[in-house]
Parts: structure tokens; C-alpha cells; sequence
């Protein structure tokens, strides 16, 4: 019970510029995860009522909560989350839809355990994958300087550049280990009786590629769509468009946010061939 109580504290508001209000730990940063939400619902991207959506890397359940708005509701969703302090607002964030299930673990291609790094300054940057960021200081302040500027805040333009070294300093100041349960996609495919899955969304800081590789071959005719942040890290972007691309994703899109130009991050849209 102590341990709830400590990740319920944590826990606070924010409304959204629509209005919507959300559940979340740092109200800064939830803003600006709402803010790249529109980013991902582009190059032929989309979704409407009835779909099933895989969100691996729910982080607190924004991409599904704006999901769900855009559907009526009427939707799958399953939403992958194994920070206990985060998933606290994910599962609060979602609650209202009757169609979502929150998922305690992180993905990976085979079952196991993995010890998580968690942020509390800055809860999205927790990943079991610290390692992606080692040695690019330089890359993350740029990230930083980037996100402040394309935030919705106002004050957000007037951040000042050479903070940005002492901010990359704090966001990741007081970190904490957890370990956490990691499961590969198809099991939950199997578990829960997904018969399709009309978007799968990928953002889980450096997981990428094994969480793709969790997927069996005969799973993989059931994905329609997929939208996967990337580390470009020792070729892995090319082999996870390699993938998709072998598996009949084939129009695929590679594109940086404005915001992270200077960083090895990048977004893969695919989606299977239309009439």
C-alpha cells in the first residue's frame, strides 16, 4: 500500500488546450506529448470506429485517450506501460473507455525481465535503453531546445538555448531502477484474442526493434498500419524498414520531427498497399 500511496503523490493535473484534462506527472510534459499526438496521424495514417490500436510505449495514455476521442469511443485499444509511476496516469487517463486495456509490462521478443531507468523529472525519457543516449549530450540538448520551441505554451518560445545543457542535467537527476516484466507482442495477440490490429504505435525509447521482433510470422498479416519512433543506432532503422517491408507494410514513410532534427530519432510510417 506504501508503494501506491508513493505513486499516487506523484500524480497531478493539466488541461490540454482543447480543454481535456489529464492525468499526468509533469504537466509541461504532457503538454508537449499531446503537442507531436497530430504528428503521428499523417502519410497516409489514420483510424476510425471499431479499430483495434497496439501503444507500446503508452507512456500516460495521451495517443490513446486522442484515440479514442477521434473513434467516439468506440475502440480496441491496448496500451503497453511498465513504469508503475506513470502507468498510474495512463490507467486514470484511459479509464473512461470501456475498450482499453492497460498493460504493466514492456515489450521485447521474448518473455523475461528488464531493469528500467525511470525519470522522475522527466517521466518520457524512463527506458530500459539509457545506453541510446550515452555519449550524445550534444543531441539531447538540441532535443531539448527543440521541444521547448514547438510546445503549445507560450513562454515555451522564450526558452533560452544555453539552458539547455543544466536542463539535460536535471531532467535526468534522482533516477530510479525498476524492474519490470517484458512480454513479446504475439503473446498478448494470443491472450486477449486479437484477431487484427489496425494501428500498431511504437514509442518505446530504444525497444524498437525487439519489440517488433516479438511478433510471429503468422501474426503479422493482421497489422495494417504502424507508426514507430526510431533510434537510428548501428543500422537499425534500415533493418526495421527491412522488416516491414518483408512482412507487406510497403508504403512506408521515414521523416524527422522539426523538433529532433539533430537527433538520431526518426519516424516510420507504414501501411499495407490500398485500392
Amino acid at each position: 500500500m506504501a508503494g501506491e500511496d508513493c505513486v499516487t503523490r506523484s500524480m497531478t493535473t493539466t488541461t490540454m488546450p482543447d480543454g481535456t484534462v489529464v492525468f499526468c506527472i509533469r504537466p509541461s510534459e504532457a503538454k508537449v506529448l499531446d503537442s507531436h499526438i497530430e504528428g503521428y496521424m499523417t502519410h497516409g495514417i489514420w483510424v476510425q470506429p471499431g479499430n483495434t490500436i497496439f501503444d507500446v510505449g503508452a507512456n500516460i495514455g495521451l495517443f490513446g485517450v486522442r484515440m479514442a476521442q477521434r473513434c467516439g469511443g468506440n475502440l480496441r485499444l491496448f496500451a503497453f506501460e511498465p513504469i508503475p509511476a506513470i502507468r498510474a496516469c495512463t490507467t486514470r487517463n484511459l479509464a473512461p473507455w470501456d475498450g482499453a486495456t492497460v498493460l504493466s509490462c514492456g515489450v521485447s521478443d521474448s518473455p523475461g525481465e528488464a531493469t528500467f531507468t525511470y525519470y522522475p523529472h522527466a517521466p518520457s525519457l524512463s527506458s530500459a535503453h539509457t545506453e541510446d543516449w550515452e555519449d550524445q549530450a550534444d543531441a539531447m540538448k538540441h532535443a531539448i531546445v527543440g521541444n521547448a520551441r514547438s510546445a503549445p505554451m507560450w513562454y515555451a518560445k522564450l526558452f533560452p538555448p544555453f539552458l539547455a545543457g543544466w536542463m539535460a542535467k536535471w531532467m535526468v537527476a534522482s533516477p530510479e531502477t525498476i524492474v519490470c516484466q517484458l512480454r513479446p507482442l504475439s503473446d498478448i495477440i494470443v491472450e486477449h484474442n486479437v484477431g487484427r490490429i489496425d494501428l500498431l504505435k511504437i514509442d518505446c525509447e530504444g525497444a524498437e526493434e525487439p519489440a517488433l521482433l516479438g511478433i510471429r510470422a503468422d501474426h503479422w498479416p493482421m497489422i495494417q498500419q504502424a507508426v514507430i519512433e526510431v533510434h537510428d543506432l548501428d543500422g537499425r532503422l534500415d533493418r526495421i524498414v527491412a522488416l516491414l517491408r518483408s512482412h507487406g507494410l510497403t508504403q512506408i514513410t521515414v521523416e524527422k520531427e522539426a523538433a529532433l532534427r539533430q537527433t538520431q530519432l526518426s519516424n516510420v510510417y507504414a501501411h499495407r498497399p490500398r485500392d
